[in-house]
């Protein structure tokens, strides 16, 4: 390890662009966990909050729209699958955006659009209106979770990133749990609006709430070294004097890990996804992306309309749905404790299986003592695997493309996402649960194997060693 000393150096004493990116890499890395660190966590994962209150409403909002409104299996699935489509294509023409102009402009940019298309779409006076809405603010979220997955790497230490992640994710996910139970009390209608309308106001108002309290966030060090290098130096000196530390610009510098992954890129010339240096992740994040929300949307996007198939009243099948939805929050408090503990991709792997068994189980269930712990175990199990996944798929690309990177294989989760109810509830209504989750077993199954095969080990270890 060596140890450099002195005063932060300006940018006119750094040779290029790569020792300026090794400076602030080790700045960053060797701070210590401050409250500014868990500030910082705690406003970023609150954005990510109304992604997945999005996910939830996919299929709350069906049993309590007029029943003309969904009537049939067709209209549920264009309802179910709107605001997926749209964060496929946000996911896709956004991302990129955030490697050109910044993270942080791009985390006010998402928020705004989500805010303003959530409020308009809860004044829809039709399904098609409110199906074209849905899709609408689907885009404004697409570059969302990318861009925290992105920017919480980025800027936490390496020791510590896995469980902040988690952490991050665990906030985002109380939204899941948060929305079955508004949607199972609130009165079905209250000041002559119906209760799906609130839902989606009180959405669109918490986000403009994030979007005021994000206006404090700095930019990522990471990208300023990459893309304005003659600011980041100012804006490591900045986060450490807002921390509460002295502004030394000492630091322990990473060890030398044989060439990097950013460092071959460098040498490449072309930090392109399928270039030789990167193909091999990328083609790993991409089966991540594909196979694995399979397991996640196809049991949370569908599991009340279950619940209904299998006999339930509404009221029930929205109670036992936010039962099981206490497990999204509280899979993130478990991966808070393993995070750092076990290595990325023995949990991917380890948790893909135990959704395939937990879901099997739920779907075959009859009783409610068998479905509302399989149903809880499930998402407790999904969650793990899908922050894992997100957390191991961001370490695994260079700071000039990572954003892109996630984003663009994002898209293909959204796309996924989209495509499942079309599948799901025909299976559904013909076969019945059993069939379509022994299906989504079989696939998350096979991202179990894909990991085994692929995915390097990342845990601890400084981005741009990975």
């Amino acid at each position: 390890m060596a140890d450099i000393r002195g005063a932060s150096p300006s940018v006119g004493n750094i040779s290029d662009t790569r020792q300026l990116q090794s400076l602030v890499a080790a700045r960053l890395d060797g701070l210590p966990l401050t409250r500014w660190h868990r500030r910082v966590l705690a406003v970023v994962g609150l954005g990510s909050f109304f992604n997945f209150f999005e996910v939830a409403l996919s299929s709350l909002l069906i049993p309590l729209l007029p029943v003309d409104w969904a009537a049939t299996t067709t209209g549920k699935s264009l309802l179910i699958s709107a605001t997926f489509a749209g964060e496929l294509l946000g996911a896709v023409a956004l991302s990129g955006l955030a490697d050109r102009i910044g993270r942080r402009r791009m985390f006010q940019i998402n928020l705004v659009a989500y805010a303003a298309l959530s409020v308009a779409a809860a004044c829809a006076q039709g399904p098609t209106h409110l199906i074209v809405l849905r899709f609408l603010l689907g885009i404004g979220l697409g570059a969302e979770l990318a861009l925290v997955d992105t920017y919480l790497t980025e800027l936490m230490p390496a020791a510590r990133r896995g469980r902040m992640l988690a952490t991050a994710y665990g906030l985002g996910m109380l939204a899941v749990p948060a929305a079955g139970v508004l949607a199972a009390r609130l009165p079905h209608t209250m000041l002559g609006a119906s209760s799906w309308r609130w839902l989606m106001t009180l959405a669109g108002a918490g986000a403009l709430v994030v979007y005021l309290l994000r206006r404090n966030l700095p930019e990522s060090p990471r990208w300023l070294a990459t893309h304005k290098p003659q600011q980041a130096l100012a804006a490591m000196d900045r986060i450490e004097e807002t921390a509460g530390l002295p502004v030394t610009g000492t630091f322990t510098a990473a060890p030398a890990l044989g060439l990097g992954r950013e460092e071959a890129c460098e040498r490449s010339g072309r930090p392109k996804l399928w270039s030789p240096v990167l193909r091999r992740r990328t083609l790993l994040v991409c089966l991540m992306e594909t196979l694995g929300p399979v397991g996640f949307y196809g049991f949370a996007s569908i599991a009340p309309l279950v619940l209904l198939h299998k006999g339930f009243t509404v009221v029930d099948s929205l109670t036992y749905s936010a039962m099981t939805a206490i497990g999204y929050p509280l899979g993130c408090y478990v991966l808070m404790h393993l995070a750092e503990r076990i290595q990325r991709r023995t949990l991917v792997i380890v948790s893909s299986l135990l959704v395939a068994v937990a879901g099997t189980i739920f779907g075959i269930g009859t009783s409610v003592w068998v479905i509302v712990p399989a149903g809880l175990l499930t998402t407790l199990m999904s969650v793990i695997n899908a922050t894992v996944s997100r957390t191991y798929g961001a370490e695994l690309f260079p700071t000039e493309v990572r954003n892109t990177a996630l984003g663009r294989t994002y898209s293909l989760s959204r796309l996924v996402a989209a495509i499942l109810p079309f599948c799901t509830l025909p299976v559904l209504d013909t076969l019945g649960a059993g069939p379509v989750y022994l299906s989504c077993a079989c696939i998350i199954a096979l991202m179990a194997l894909a990991v085994a095969m692929l995915g390097p080990r990342t845990n601890a270890v400084a981005l741009e060693g990975i």
